[in-house]
C-alpha cells in the first residue's frame, strides 16, 4: 500500500516587495529629496528653485579659481557634474543653459569679474558650452543607476569631464586657431590631475548622500 504525500507549496505573488529594486524607476537624488506627483504645480516650483540654486552654485564655484594663461582652473566642473548626477539629464542640462543665459545677459556669473558675451566667444567658450553636454551625459547615466555606485559614478563623471575638455580643446584648437599641440598644452594638460580629484570627490559624496536619503525615506 502506498502512502500519498501532499506537499503544500507556498503561494507567491508579484508584489512591489518581490520585484527587484533595479526594475523600479530610478529617480535622481533631487527628486528623492523633494518628491512630487505628475501634474502637481509644486513640480514647476521645484524646477525653478533647483535651477536657481544650481546657477547660484555655478557662479560661486566660478569665483574659486586659479588664473592660467588661457583658461582659469575653477571648481565649476565638479559642480556641473554633481548637478547633472543629482538633477538628472533634463533639469541638469536646463540648469546649465540657464547659467549660460544669465552670463550672456551680463550677470557676473563667469570666472571673470563681469558677464556678457565675451566669455562665450573667448578662450573659455568651448568649456562653457561643454557644461551643457556634461550635465546631460552625467545625468542620463545617473538616471540609469550609475549614481548608486562610487565606481560607476566616477566613470559617469569621467565621461562628463571628457565632454567638457573635448569641447574646450576643439574651440581652442580650431575656433581660436591655436592648433592641436598648443590647445592640448594649455587646455587639457593642466586640468587632468584636478579632474581626477574632482571625479573622486563627487563620486564619493553623491552615492553616500543618496543612501542617507533612501534610508530616511
Amino acid at each position: 500500500m502506498t502512502a500519498k504525500v501532499f506537499v503544500t507549496l507556498p503561494e507567491f505573488s508579484l508584489s512591489d516587495r518581490s520585484v527587484p529594486s533595479a526594475a523600479a524607476p530610478h529617480s535622481p537624488l533631487a527628486a528623492l529629496m523633494w518628491p512630487t506627483r505628475p501634474g502637481e504645480s509644486v513640480g514647476a516650483l521645484r524646477a525653478i528653485v533647483l535651477v536657481a540654486l544650481g546657477t547660484a552654485l555655478m557662479a560661486l564655484s566660478a569665483k574659486v579659481n586659479l588664473p592660467l594663461p588661457y583658461v582659469p582652473m575653477t571648481l565649476q566642473t565638479l559642480v556641473v557634474l554633481m548637478i547633472g548626477a543629482a538633477y538628472g539629464w533634463r533639469l541638469g542640462s536646463a540648469t546649465m543653459m540657464a547659467y549660460l543665459a544669465e552670463g550672456a545677459l551680463g550677470l557676473p556669473v563667469f570666472a571673470g569679474p563681469v558677464g556678457g558675451i565675451a566669455p562665450l566667444v573667448g578662450p573659455t567658450a568651448g568649456y562653457l558650452f561643454g557644461f551643457v553636454l556634461a550635465a546631460f551625459v552625467t545625468g542620463w547615466l545617473a538616471e540609469r543607476g550609475w549614481d548608486r555606485s562610487v565606481l560607476l559614478l566616477f566613470a559617469a563623471m569621467a565621461v562628463g569631464h571628457v565632454a567638457i575638455l573635448a569641447a574646450g580643446f576643439g574651440w581652442l584648437a580650431f575656433g581660436l586657431g591655436l592648433g592641436a599641440a598648443k590647445a592640448w598644452q594649455v587646455g587639457i594638460v593642466p586640468f587632468i590631475a584636478a579632474s581626477l580629484v574632482k571625479n573622486a570627490l563627487g563620486a564619493a559624496l553623491l552615492p553616500a548622500a543618496r543612501r542617507i536619503v533612501e534610508r530616511r525615506g
